[in-house]
């Protein structure tokens, strides 16, 4: 049996079994699982008002909050399903920004829908406009201080960018629209604020209008009285054709960012997008994880600007520590945003039953991370022992499995947990 030597060793193992007990407890009662308790070993009690079993089942970690966890720290988590639905002809959209998540301060997002042939209208806005494309396809044309004209046609895992105050527009193509995730960089960006073609017209007297284009005022008898914002219109040609109807552009506005060969590791996989190998993304950069079942995005920290994370799909949980003795665990699903703010350390364990997919978005040039075992492995051991109060076998064992170069997503490692747990398993049931 092995021998449980510290205090720290016994409070995992509390909490590990206390976990497995509700998940075991949960999948015997299965397709209806009951919701959690807050209860952790000898702490807690039942809920005798109300519940929102639904809602508990989603944020286990809030109801019954891991023993590392500590002291308090703003929602760091929101849905889109709680957001919003703006519903128009053709397709949909709704936001998440400061106003539905206070963290959200650096970015916000825009989760939006366009039918075969409906247009996202013609528009330009204060804040710059990066986009990841989720399922379908769509074009894209956007104007270029020059007076070049980019039109791209994009599918899944295809990102776009375009600078504030640039022109442009989207329309879905294909048998079924496009879905895409805008991200914009200010928290405080509202998707009715934009400055709309339509709405500019119907504002300017027409009069202005005809001197301004050189035709005669009843050219614009029938402009909208008010914004299109999203509405069907007339499917488009062939992309070729679209480009030799314009002046081009000498920049490319889009990248294909599944199409970049990933990084590969134990736990899964990372494509990192930024002005590096995107060079007119100047003020966002991304990256596209995928974590293995029962793998982990390492612990680590962004020192260079706040992650705004999007979760494509799969069950996560993500720790943040914040400093000053504060700790705080959240549990995502497909659908969700999760903050992590600027310099706070952070996982993300994989505890679904498939794969996790996810992107981490930033508001700056480059992505930039510290690795919590790069920065281990690379300062001499002697500090690290005396830090960690780590000794003897202990240390050897640490030591030795520690890696000098980054691991980004580290794969299941259940061996030594496994048989730890199951010695303290026979003390406890």
């Amino acid at each position: 049996m092995a021998e449980l030597t510290t205090e720290g060793e016994i409070r995992f193992l509390e909490s590990v079994l206390e976990e497995r007990r509700f998940r075991y407890k949960n999948l015997a009662a299965a397709p209806n699982p009951e919701a959690p308790e807050p209860r952790r070993g000898k702490k807690g009690l039942d809920i005798l008002g109300p519940v929102n079993a639904d809602r508990a089942r989603q944020e286990p970690d809030h109801v019954r909050p891991p023993a590392t966890d500590a002291g308090k720290m703003a929602n760091m988590k929101w849905s889109f399903t709680d957001s919003h639905m703006r519903l128009e002809e053709g397709g949909w959209a709704r936001e998440t920004t400061v106003r539905e998540l206070p963290s959200s301060r650096e970015l916000a997002g825009v989760n939006m829908r366009l039918g075969p042939g409906a247009y996202r209208e013609l528009h330009w806005h204060n804040e710059s406009e990066w986009a990841y494309i989720i399922k379908g396809t769509c074009r894209i044309t956007v104007l270029d201080i020059e007076g070049g004209c980019f039109i791209d046609d994009l599918e899944e895992g295809d990102l776009w960018y375009f600078p504030t105050g640039f022109p442009h527009g989207i329309q879905g193509t294909g048998d079924n629209g496009v879905e895409f995730l805008l991200i914009f960089d200010d928290g405080n960006f509202s998707e009715d604020s934009t400055f709309l073609l339509t709405d500019y017209m119907a504002r300017t007297p027409q009069s202005v209008l005809a001197k301004n284009f050189r035709v005669s005022e009843q050219v614009f008898n029938m402009l909208s009285q008010k914004e299109k914002y999203i509405f069907e219109g007339q499917k488009p040609g062939s992309l070729a054709d679209d480009r030799k109807a314009v002046r081009p552009s000498k920049h490319r506005f889009t990248h294909r960012m599944l199409k970049q060969e990933p990084l590969r590791y134990p736990g899964g996989t990372v494509r990192i997008t930024d002005s590096t190998n995107f060079p007119v993304s100047k003020t966002t950069a991304a990256a596209h994880v995928t974590i293995k079942q029962g793998g982990l995005r390492e612990m680590h920290w962004h020192p260079n600007a706040d992650e705004w994370s999007f979760f494509l799909k799969g069950h996560s949980r993500v720790t943040i520590f914040a400093a000053e003795g504060r700790a705080r665990t959240f549990d995502y699903v497909a659908g969700d945003v999760g903050i992590v703010p600027k310099n706070n350390a952070h996982y993300v364990e994989n505890i679904g039953d498939g794969e996790v997919e996810m992107l981490e978005m930033f508001r700056a040039p480059k992505f930039e991370d510290f690795s919590t075992e790069q920065w281990l492995a690379n300062t001499p051991g002697y500090i690290i022992s005396d830090h960690l109060n780590i000794t003897g076998d202990r240390w050897k064992e640490l030591s030795q499995s520690l890696k000098k170069d980054k691991i980004p997503v580290k794969g299941d490692f259940n061996t030594k947990r496994n048989k730890s747990f199951s010695d303290f398993e026979e003390l406890t049931l």
